[in-house]
């Protein structure tokens, strides 16, 4: 099998070069799903975050950093996005970014374990994303490209955001558990 520009053959696989892949984020999503009501399911996403991918020479010595803008949650709904940049939940106005810096990676071939620190409201703690290599391609003007898919849920209120509605049949208004989906596209840096 013939290796693309920009990757090497690791075990098989076509891994990246070591070096510096900037996320995409025209590319890419930053996405979540919460429960409502106990019954139906809400979407939303963050429209501006930035990142980069260092590329180890060992695949497990690579690192992510990824800054998200709190401030532009959106859920399709102009009162509950408000509501969401409140105090009551991401209180983006005292703390303007959730961060991401990866500590760990393993793995191989096109399945992947990344551990790393999520702070959110100033609040620090450490998540495991299962990670899916999608592979890397030239574009049409040149450049390289990485994808990859990105999941893993979390407790919301792990980082503080506890605000919440007991209903009356039982339950709460907000789940607690966040399905939280990445879509990933790099750009290799030039050198």
């Amino acid at each position: 099998m013939a290796v693309a520009v920009g990757a090497r053959e690791v075990a098989g696989v076509q891994l990246p070069v070591p070096g510096t892949w900037t996320i995409d984020k025209a590319h890419s999503s930053v996405e979540f799903v919460v429960r409502h009501l106990m019954v139906s399911k809400v979407r939303g996403r963050f429209a501006d975050f930035s990142g980069a991918i260092e590329v180890g020479e060992d695949p497990t010595a690579t690192s992510v950093s990824v800054s998200i803008d709190a401030s532009t949650i959106t859920t399709g709904d102009d009162t509950r996005d408000g509501h969401l940049r409140s105090a009551d939940f991401f209180e983006a106005e005292a703390h303007p970014a959730v961060t991401f810096t990866s500590t760990k990676v393993e793995g191989s071939g096109e399945e992947w374990k990344l551990y790393g620190d999520l702070t959110v409201r100033g609040v620090t703690k450490p998540v495991v994303l299962d990670v899916e290599y999608a592979g890397l391609t030239g574009d049409p003007w040149g450049n390289v490209r990485i994808g990859f898919s990105a999941s893993t849920e979390l407790d919301r209120e792990d980082w503080g955001l506890t605000w919440n509605q007991a209903l009356e049949t039982g339950g709460v208004l907000v789940g607690k558990k966040i399905k939280v989906e990445l879509e990933v596209e790099a750009i290799r840096a030039a050198e």
